[in-house]
């Protein structure tokens, strides 16, 4: 595990995920096999299109944020967690899927997403250390933090690749993903634990949609 990059002039950078888990966070646009350790993350459930202005995904968005933004500070005051070194904090991600038995995600129907939108911990952080940061971050900000919990994924053998452009055009990828893994003796294995998995490395406010990177992740099984 690193702890530290050097900067160019021998400065201490915070631990950027992104660069340190290239394998996990920026892979290829070509569809490739991958395995995903077991990884804590803060997590908010919730259903409904995720564009609805002030909808539930906005407001769990502001819940994740706060907490991890509440973790990575508080080497700046008096609580202090074992371990600790200065971070970036990891991209948002989310899990997808709608009404069971559903083949696949109708992108024409958002309001029957459901989703868990998540932000990755670092290791250091227990469930005792978010509990602390939930509990601060709704003393700070006046709001009911409830929702937000602490969620461990061990996600396991999965095949992933770069999604360029508009979330709607995912499918063309999700199929050249699919097709990648029968290719190789696999078979997609979304379930009720096992999920379509997303993790934004663009923000869809200041990029423009042709530019926007988003991983998608599918969890995979040996074909029969």
């Amino acid at each position: 595990m690193f702890y530290v990059a050097l900067g160019i002039m021998g400065d201490i950078m915070p631990f950027d995920y992104k660069k340190e888990y290239k394998e996990f966070y920026m892979p290829s646009v070509k569809p490739a096999i991958v395995e995903i350790p077991k990884m804590n993350f803060i997590a908010v459930s919730g259903a409904g299109n995720p564009n609805e202005e002030d909808g539930e995904y906005s407001i769990a968005l502001n819940l994740l944020y706060g907490i991890a933004y509440t973790l990575k500070m508080s080497y700046k005051g008096n609580y202090r967690i074992d371990g600790f070194f200065e971070y970036i904090v990891p991209p948002l991600e989310g899990f997808w899927w709608q009404q069971k038995g559903m083949g696949g995600i109708d992108y024409s129907q958002k309001e029957q997403f459901k989703w868990i939108s998540l932000i990755r911990l670092p290791d250091f952080v227990t469930k005792a250390d978010f509990e602390w940061a939930a509990t601060e971050a709704a003393k700070k900000k006046k709001t009911d933090f409830s929702k937000a919990y602490f969620f461990t994924y061990d996600e396991g053998l999965c095949v992933q690749c770069i999604h360029l452009g508009s979330y709607e055009n995912e499918p063309a990828t999700i199929l050249a993903m699919t097709n990648f893994t029968a290719e190789n003796g696999y078979k997609i294995d979304i379930t009720e634990s096992r999920y379509h998995h997303e993790i934004y490395l663009s923000d869809p406010r200041k990029t423009e949609v042709s530019k926007l990177k988003t991983v998608i992740r599918h969890p995979i099984k040996k074909a029969d």
